[in-house]
């Protein structure tokens, strides 16, 4: 039979409540003490029982994670991070694809209030008031991942999409290009979409190319959506020389379909993604594109959680990560 916490105190002649007290707390136990207890639980190869402990200390010692898209490449820097801090901070990971459906994300939640998660991170979805306010009343503690609410006061971290797309726009303007088009996101619903699209903007404004504003087509999420909307864009705009790209499989989209019309890249187009997945590297050409630091954004979007939870407050309520711009062979100069 597996061993019982009952079974160590007997071997090593001490009380349960010292036994707990050496997991938990051992410089409370006296080394003698300590010591014989160390060894029993190494002879009988004793593990805690998570349960037992979650009643104990009144936590499961489980964080719960909802994602829109579990095939987007996107989200496996983001859950290597999480899990990474989860790993440093005691916790078990429960992940949860919620495919943009709103019925799906509230049961969901209703899960993980079922299973007592101790938090939850919420990742790149607008935070409308039936997801906050059934989080509210579930009183589970959540922190908000490659996304923000304008309306609540919610801990998040994420990148300044404005800053970042209006970077990317600034070097193909650097470039020498002077029509740029742009593949963004349905601003309905998304919350990257709006200021990567006002960074757009602001970028052309400052360099007195105004006439570029209208030459946007919108995808919503996968690389399929960018080929069809690249096609309309340079079926409209064919004097584009570069194009941004609110994510890198929109990239690659829209490199596929100028590759099926003879139309080389970067010979006659340059193409700048957003993100920096692993594949940006692999691609060919390999993508120049914005990186978000993904792992680093998920380890902190655990670290933030677990203050959440354990001190009931963050010292920094929206938390910027930085971005940078990484040039490869999808861009050259005009």
């Amino acid at each position: 039979m597996k061993p019982t916490i009952r079974d160590v105190a007997k071997m090593a002649e001490v009380s349960i409540s010292t036994v707990s007290r050496v997991m938990n707390a051992p410089e409370s136990v006296v080394e003698s003490k300590r010591v014989r207890v160390l060894e029993a639980i190494e002879k009988l190869q004793y593990q805690p029982n998570s349960f037992a402990r979650g009643l104990i200390y009144k936590k499961s010692f489980t964080l719960g994670l909802l994602i829109p898209d579990i095939e987007n490449f996107y989200y496996t820097g983001i859950i290597r991070g999480m899990q990474d801090a989860c790993i440093k901070l005691g916790y078990s990971l429960m992940i949860c694809n919620t495919d943009r459906d709103k019925n799906r994300l509230l049961s969901y939640i209703d899960a993980f209030h079922e299973k007592q998660v101790d938090g939850i991170v919420f990742a790149s979805d607008v935070m409308f008031p039936e997801y906050y306010e059934k989080l509210v009343r579930c009183r589970i503690p959540f922190v908000l991942l490659s996304t923000h609410s304008d309306e609540y006061e919610v801990p998040s971290v994420e990148v300044d999409d404005e800053e970042a797309a209006y970077d990317a726009v600034k070097f193909l303007i650097e470039l020498g290009h002077r029509d740029i088009g742009m593949i963004g996101f349905n601003h309905e619903n998304s919350i990257s979409g709006p200021p990567r699209y006002q960074g757009f903007i602001r970028a052309l404004n400052e360099a007195g190319l105004e006439h570029n504003v209208e030459k946007i087509r919108c995808a919503t999420h996968r690389f399929e959506h960018a080929y069809h909307a690249a096609h309309e864009l340079f079926t409209d705009y064919p004097e584009i020389t570069a194009v941004f790209c609110v994510a890198d499989e929109f990239a690659m989209g829209v490199i596929s379909y100028l590759k099926d019309r003879s139309i080389l890249v970067p010979g006659q187009v340059s193409v700048v993604g957003f993100d920096n997945l692993r594949i940006a590297n692999m691609f060919i050409p390999k993508l120049t594109t914005v990186a978000q630091p993904m792992y680093d954004m998920g380890y902190r979007a655990a670290e933030k959680l677990h203050e959440l939870v354990t001190t009931g407050t963050v010292r920094v309520l929206r938390e910027k990560m930085e971005h940078k711009l990484i040039v490869r062979e999808s861009t050259r100069q005009r």
